[in-house]
């Protein structure tokens, strides 16, 4: 409706197209779904493909973001594990330092 095809609406509602099956479509798949106009399926075909960049877009950082996530989770491993084994080499001294009094 926002680009002003409201006249399709009815045909792609009757054929349960939602926004995972919008951005399957393609020009053949659009015009079995009514859309005559080369216009209007020029018009569809661009802003699908603006939105696949988009969302490969927010894909992408996504990724990202898992990433710096899990190299954080793997820096803070590793940093208590080498808290926990300056603790024990600590401990292991004092107690070898009292069996040698």
């Amino acid at each position: 409706m926002s680009l002003n095809l409201e006249q399709y609406v009815s045909e792609f509602s009757a054929q349960n197209i939602n926004g995972e099956h919008l951005l399957q479509l393609d020009g053949s798949k659009l015009k079995a779904l009514g859309m005559t106009s080369s216009q209007d399926r020029a018009i569809i075909k661009r802003k699908l493909k603006e939105m696949k960049a988009s969302l490969e877009k927010a894909r992408k950082a996504q990724e990202k973001m898992e990433k710096q996530r899990e190299k954080l989770r793997k820096k803070e491993q590793e940093q208590l594990q080498r808290r926990s084994r300056k603790t024990d080499k600590c401990s292991s001294d004092a107690t070898e330092g009292n069996n040698e009094q």
